[in-house]
């Protein structure tokens, strides 16, 4: 999960000193020494690291902090501000030119994929009521004109190849064909290049004064961490870059390029890769990603991932269930389904206030685990999928030889089935207002 190991320690860090009726100087001062401690160690830039917690703490040690009913909630909120500050306070929107069509031409090293963001981003603008075509300017990688071909297939999305030789007169060949199709944006996918190539980077100089870009946007790894930053930093010197795509941030348990990019090149973070799959992609909002880390959850992007992912009425139902402590096995399956639409279930529930990264171990469940768990479910009786409290160690026997999975595997589905059921649990109580949340618009 995103940001695992920073969100334990600094939850931890601040679990104890809530735990604390009073706050002294040196309760803040060791308090923001363990926050300094988890940023190096997320990997975050040691000068970011350094201004942030000197902002923290010029802000902590007021008296209007130190005198509060509640001084560990005041330091928290005063941490979650400067965080949001630190990753840019609001989403940036893309922006959209006077001229048709609108064009994004895409950079960055080879590996970061840039391909298959490129083919991401049409998908979400082709959601918002945009009609994209993709260029493939990359005529390098052997394949990549043919990977993005593939992918605009896939997803009904044009491409434009041309010669497959000229990336200057491909990307100024498919705005022309852009309007012929009345399309009104075009996505430049180029050959990913080192920042120190002199020659490569005058090539993407040459395409940029040849497409004349509305935004120039800069793929990069966020699992690389300050090489991150370092490679953004010279690709704006060289080219001007006005927005950042964070790639893999699922998968980087540390941080540290989200949290320093912003702040070292000044260019904003528009969207970060949440998957694999052509849907893998979000507007950075660095206000929910701050709650996340501290704790607090993003029940807003919740809503937005459920709205678009589950039914309304099969999600009332359940909701009656679930108040009425009928939720079954049967139901479970049917909401794995449902839920794996809005993502990975370790990242769907971190969105929930008050869970704990170590929670969320061992829950994230993929295609094949899906099968199995439906062959385990199917090989009980119906009696033993309504009430699940009756299966004891002969029957977990008899549905693992059934289900031909192991008796670890059944164990381990009935004690996700038993934690989900709460974690349900809690997402009806959010429904409801409880805690001051919105109530979810699927409750």
């Amino acid at each position: 999960m995103a940001f695992s190991n920073l969100s334990e320690k600094l939850q931890e860090t601040f679990r104890r000193l809530r735990g604390k009726g009073k706050l002294g100087e040196k309760d803040v001062d060791e308090a923001l020494r363990q926050v300094k401690l988890a940023l190096l160690e997320a990997d975050v830039n040691f000068r970011v690291v350094r201004s942030f917690v000197n902002r923290v703490k010029e802000r902590a040690i007021g008296h209007e902090v130190l005198n509060s009913l509640t001084p560990g909630q005041m330091v928290i909120k005063i941490v979650h501000e400067e965080l949001t500050k630190l990753m840019g306070e609001k989403a940036e929107k893309l922006v959209i030119s006077d001229r048709t069509p609108t064009v994004y031409l895409f950079a960055g090293l080879q590996g970061a994929g840039k391909t298959t963001t490129v083919g991401k981003l049409g998908v979400f603008l082709r959601k918002q009521g945009r009609r994209p075509l993709l260029a493939a300017a990359d005529v390098y990688r052997p394949a990549a004109a043919k990977q993005l071909q593939i992918l605009g297939e896939q997803n009904d999305l044009p491409v434009y190849v041309g010669d497959g030789k000229n990336p200057v007169l491909i990307a100024s060949e498919a705005i022309e064909q852009a309007r012929q199709l009345q399309r009104d944006v075009v996505l430049i996918d180029t050959a990913g290049r080192l920042h120190i190539n002199e020659e490569l980077m005058g090539e993407l100089q040459k395409i940029k004064k040849a497409a004349d870009p509305a935004e120039i946007l800069l793929v990069v790894d966020a699992m690389t961490g300050q090489d991150a930053v370092t490679v953004a930093q010279s690709f704006n010197e060289k080219l001007g870059i006005t927005g950042l795509i964070l790639t893999k941030l699922d998968s980087d348990t540390r941080g540290g390029a989200a949290l320093s990019i912003r702040e070292v090149t000044g260019c904003p973070i528009k969207f970060i890769g949440t998957g694999e799959k052509m849907d893998g992609i979000e507007v950075f909002h660095p206000e929910r990603l701050a709650s996340r880390i501290l704790g607090m959850g993003d029940v807003l992007t919740l809503i937005e991932k459920a709205e678009a992912a589950v039914e309304a009425e099969q999600a009332k139902d359940l909701m009656k269930k679930i108040q009425k402590d009928q939720f079954t096995l049967e139901d479970f399956l049917q909401q794995m389904r449902q839920v794996q639409k809005m993502g990975p279930l370790d990242q769907v529930f971190s969105m929930l206030p008050g869970i704990k990264p170590k929670q969320l171990k061992g829950m994230a469940i993929d295609e094949r685990s899906l099968k199995h768990i439906e062959a385990i479910i199917q090989s009980m009786t119906p009696q033993e999928r309504q009430t699940p409290q009756i299966i004891n160690a002969s029957r977990r026997k008899r549905i693992a030889r059934g289900a031909g999975r192991p008796v670890q595997e059944v164990n381990r589905l009935l004690n996700q089935f038993e934690q989900s059921r709460k974690m349900m649990k809690q997402l009806t109580n959010l429904g409801k207002g409880k805690g001051g949340f919105p109530k979810l618009p699927f409750m």
